[in-house]
């Protein structure tokens, strides 16, 4: 069967083939009752633009890549929506890709996505470098979202991890909590960093020394597993996630702990999930939905030809108490939930 063209729409609807362009692209305004006419005719004869053909036009594709360490995390799919719902008021496609926390496989997925000429990419790195940023940098729009690229031209999207870990440390402390382990993500990537960084300065500024850390990955199944390799069991565990809070609570149980009668467990992001596992998780709010929405907003600003390489936005945590750290009920905070 004969492709349907623009010639074709114009010839049946009577109109000038720049009309019907002008219909299709919404490039310049065409009278209601004309473009009603077009459209009719576009239904009838089932057209379909060449989207391949008009992206070389326009020069662009109207298509953004967004690249995670793991898409089967709710906290990334989480910042995705964020991301796509901005995008779909645009009309820009948006391609999600998961390196499965590989930085080889990312390095392999961003180049990927360059040939494809995708207009930018939203980018949540899997470690603390990678090794094709500074070569694509002047290629295609980068926004870096949950994660700081340090000597690299780009804007980012993150939330206040430092502060946000500093005050969970503090709550613990001040009920009572004296002996600590910290079971952390990726080492290196900035969120892991940062969290570090808030917790020791927490037990430092309270006088407590009694503290280990582990690092692993923001997965149930490395929750579960460094627990395993704790010495002792502490007051308090502290995990990089929500996901290896779930897990590490698990792993408690399965020892024969009681948590929080024995020891309290702790996480990071604050999943929909979290307020219903049992026992309900005490953790640190992210505002993954903002993250994802904001980072959009700045790559639509820089694909339009908007200058917002300076843009760096830090968004604000919140302390959520529950039930699986004791002492809460003598806490007060405006976290609760």
């Amino acid at each position: 069967m004969k492709k349907v063209t623009i010639k074709d729409i114009a010839r049946e609807a009577g109109v000038s083939p720049s009309t019907v362009s002008r219909v299709i692209n919404k490039s310049a305004p065409v009278r209601k009752e004309l473009e009603e006419k077009v459209l009719e005719v576009i239904r009838k004869m089932g057209y379909t633009p060449n989207l391949v053909a008009r992206s070389l036009r326009k020069g662009y594709t109207d298509t953004v890549g967004f690249i995670v360490p793991d898409i089967t995390n709710p906290f990334f799919s989480l910042i995705i929506k964020g991301a796509e719902d901005f995008f779909k008021k645009k009309k820009i496609s948006l391609v999600v890709c998961s390196s499965n926390h590989d930085v080889k496989e990312e390095e392999k997925l961003i180049e990927m996505l360059v040939s494809k000429k995708m207009d930018g990419l939203l980018l949540v790195g899997a470690g603390s470098s990678n090794r094709v940023l500074n070569s694509i940098l002047n290629k295609v729009k980068v926004v870096f979202v949950d994660r700081v690229y340090e000597g690299y031209d780009a804007p980012y999207v993150v939330s206040d991890n430092y502060n946000g870990m500093k005050k969970l440390v503090w709550y613990l402390v001040k009920t009572g909590h004296r002996s600590f382990a910290f079971l952390n993500g990726e080492e290196g990537t900035y969120s892991a960093t940062e969290r570090l960084r808030g917790f020791v300065d927490a037990l430092k500024e309270a006088g407590i020394k009694d503290y280990v850390v582990f690092f692993g990955q923001f997965t149930y199944e490395s929750g579960f597993s460094l627990v395993k390799k704790l010495g002792k069991i502490p007051d308090a565990v502290v995990c990089g996630n929500d996901l290896m809070a779930y897990g590490a609570i698990d792993a408690l149980e399965e020892m024969g702990y009681e948590v929080p009668k024995n020891v309290s467990v702790t996480g990071f992001d604050d999943l929909p999930f979290s307020k219903h596992y049992k026992p309900s998780l005490t953790t640190v709010r992210q505002p993954f939905h903002a993250m994802g929405y904001e980072s959009a907003k700045i790559l639509h600003w820089m694909i339009s030809g908007k200058n917002k390489k300076n843009k760096k936005i830090v968004l604000e945590t919140e302390l959520i108490i529950r039930e699986s750290t004791k002492g809460g009920s003598e806490y007060e905070t405006s976290g609760n939930s």
